[in-house]
């Protein structure tokens, strides 16, 4: 497939103060794109309030709000952008969907949970959408309903499809580059990440509570911690005995570092997904409303260890993950019951949408 030079591809994240993992996805995506077709135009539409939207690296258009709510802004950019594709990740109302639709572009949307996914499948989205992909494993999110199924079926519209988690394969140069860096060393070191730095539980800063158990977990194991904060984190960072601190990384950096990690202490977002992926053994601890559900549909089918925001469960987990005993049995369950990169999936489904 051959990307002519006027191809324009417009990215349309959620993007807040929060959470990052939407505009991470679209980076990586966006990224894929760019590598396999350089002549292609990508543009991002971000809200000026998400810490990261002044270091992407396309040209991005900063909104005073998360998009979906910037509905007339939104549809005045793609009038005058006119993209062949469009990604609403998580966002946009029906009428900007319309929009995009109605400008003669392919739209797609994705979704990671049942509320996104049901409100993707609402008739007036889907006739407008040219391909809805869940993020997310059919055993995290379970199937669509009969239902949903006869009605898609009846506007000719193709039912959701269950990419799983998007993400930068590792690769060998990136990876020693990494460890050199950090002076760490293949399997022997745990990597704590409580998603984009921003998330708060109970008034107190994720990252803050992740960061003292990497702690706890050198002065107990002498294994070494690694904490990622993560670009929203707004405090200065901490000096921990045992710990290396990074502030952030990109998700090439972090999947490399991930995947040379001897086991992983993450949040339930698209982090947790990537780490079964890559078949790394995982103590998952929410820290938004949305991922206790996802936490223990992997917990169930025993990929995860799963425990709560307190410090000392946190620390009883990670003892609990390192022991050489879980490792071996989550290492085994991981690589019989584990999920695929969505990645994939993705840029083939791009192609398919280029082509017709």
């Amino acid at each position: 497939m051959t990307v002519q030079t006027s191809t324009k591809f417009l990215f349309i994240p959620v993007s807040s103060a929060e959470g990052i993992g939407e505009y991470m996805r679209s980076m990586i995506i966006a990224d894929e794109v760019k590598r396999l077709w350089p002549s292609a135009e990508i543009k991002f539409i971000l809200s000026q309030q998400a810490p990261y939207a002044a270091q992407c690296p396309y040209p991005a258009v900063l909104l005073e709000d998360t998009p979906t709510k910037q509905v007339k802004a939104v549809n005045q950019i793609m009038s005058v952008y006119l993209p062949d594709i469009v990604l609403f990740d998580a966002s946009g109302r029906k009428s900007q969907l319309a929009h995009a639709h109605k400008l003669g572009a392919k739209v797609i949307f994705l979704s990671q949970h049942k509320r996104k996914r049901s409100r993707g499948m609402k008739i007036g989205r889907a006739l407008v959408t040219d391909c809805h992909w869940v993020v997310q494993p059919e055993f995290v999110i379970g199937p669509i309903s009969w239902l949903d199924r006869l009605k898609l079926k009846l506007i000719n519209k193709p039912e959701p499809l269950n990419i799983g988690p998007v993400f930068t394969q590792p690769d060998a140069s990136t990876q020693s580059a990494l460890l050199a860096q950090y002076q760490l060393t293949h399997n022997e070191f745990v990597l704590f990440n409580a998603g984009s730095g921003g998330h708060k539980v109970n008034g107190e800063l994720a990252a803050d509570i992740f960061a003292q158990a990497a702690h706890e977990s050198y002065k107990a194991s002498g294994i070494t911690s690694v904490m990622v904060f993560g670009p929203n984190y707004p405090n200065p960072l901490p000096e921990l005995k045992g710990v290396v601190i990074i502030p952030q990384l990109n998700n090439p950096e972090f999947i490399n570092l991930l995947a040379a990690a001897k086991a992983a202490v993450l949040s339930g977002g698209d982090t947790l997904l990537q780490a079964i992926a890559l078949h790394k053994p995982t103590l998952a601890v929410p820290v938004s409303k949305d991922q206790p559900p996802r936490i223990e549909k992997c917990r169930a089918r025993a990929l995860i260890l799963s425990t709560d925001m307190k410090l000392s469960s946190v620390n009883l987990g990670v003892s609990q993950l390192v022991s050489e005993g879980e490792l071996a049995r989550l290492s085994m369950d991981l690589s019989l019951k584990g999920c695929m990169n969505g990645l994939e999936v993705a840029l083939s489904e791009i192609s398919r949408l280029l082509e017709e």
